[in-house]
């Protein structure tokens, strides 16, 4: 266990966390939503420092960064938890924690996870396939010293971070992957048991802090794949972070509690990119569907075909110094 990093104490033992936008309010003896913090006589402690559940060497093309140097291997770890409670989760046998359920994980140390990124060749670690928000503190520590080895670090979050704890963690951070998930608060409400409008908020504090941003909306088949909804988030990372901002319109795969509902047909991701690019947005990938042509790189100048992608394989990248080879405009992102 270790103290956790923002909350405050409150009568009769009661503790209320500001880690999240939930802003838990805590009792003696038990637990936030996220199942992986706890209050023990008025201090409110991580169950999670430390307690590997996954660390893999991923590329980076899988969390999905496309725009984050390109071809790149990338340490990803996780512990178990998550303060969302979506019901097409893809990690829920280690994100959905009972409220008393026993913590499992591996131990290590943020000096064993960056020294084990630098020994396999990795350019970056990855807080990654739970929810990174709630092992803040072991993210926090590991980034630190990640940042001195010469790594950069990356979140991909379903964006509840609270502003605080964002700009704490920030200059350390380098990119993030945030899942804007639908674009009603009743989708939120119903499917993922969280908001909408924070999630909103605080993917606007990430651009304003500087950290690289892609977006990623898995499309289910009628829940949240309608024009209105689909247009409604394109126009929204167009008008607040930008059109260089990358879109992943991702495949959903039945899952979890939507067993009952079919794929995503591909003409369905073909649809959302044709409106996200009707929004101006210069990267619409398609994700989840290898070999479709839709996960490639084109200049957004001249529409020549910059980096071809097959699954989290790059076959071919022809960017140069961060620009087309062709037009010499430049292409957004971090590059090697």
């Amino acid at each position: 266990m270790k103290e956790a990093m923002f909350y405050q104490r409150e009568q009769d033992l009661k503790v209320r966390c500001t880690l999240c936008r939930f802003n838990c309010l805590i009792a003696d003896g038990s637990r936030g939503i996220c199942s992986v913090r706890e209050n023990r006589g008025g201090t409110l402690y991580s169950l999670v420092y430390g307690k590997l559940c996954a660390g893999h060497i991923d590329p980076i093309e899988k969390k999905p960064l496309f725009h984050v140097m390109p071809g790149s291997r990338s340490f990803s770890i996780a512990t178990a938890g998550c303060n969302f409670g979506c019901h097409h989760c893809q990690n829920y046998s280690i994100a959905q924690v009972g409220p008393h359920a026993a913590i499992q994980g591996t131990e290590h140390t943020p000096q064993q996870i960056v020294q084990h990124a630098v020994t396999n060749g990795c350019r970056s670690i990855s807080y990654t396939y739970t929810e990174p928000t709630i092992f803040y503190e072991f993210a926090y520590d590991t980034a630190r010293l990640a940042r001195e080895a010469g790594l950069m670090n990356i979140f991909v979050t379903n964006g509840y971070i609270s502003k605080d704890a964002l700009t704490a963690i920030a200059p350390f951070l380098d990119a993030a992957n945030i899942d804007l998930k639908g674009f009603t608060e009743e989708f939120y409400r119903d499917i993922v048991h969280a908001r909408l409008t924070p999630v909103l908020d605080s993917i606007i504090e990430y651009r304003k802090l500087g950290i690289w941003l892609e977006i990623t909306t898995l499309v289910i088949p009628g829940l949240n794949d309608s024009d209105a909804e689909l247009r409604g988030i394109a126009e929204f990372i167009s008008a607040n972070l930008g059109v260089d901002t990358p879109w992943h319109v991702s495949q959903f795969y039945p899952t979890h509690k939507l067993t009952n509902l079919p794929r995503t047909p591909v003409e369905t991701l073909r649809r959302a990119r044709d409106i996200g690019r009707a929004a101006g947005l210069n990267y619409v990938y398609e994700g989840n569907v290898p070999g479709s042509g839709g996960e490639n790189t084109t200049c957004p100048s001249c529409t020549a075909l910059l980096i071809k992608r097959h699954g989290y394989s790059i076959e071919m990248n022809r960017i140069k110094g961060g620009l087309c080879p062709d037009c010499g405009v430049v292409i957004a992102g971090i590059s090697l």
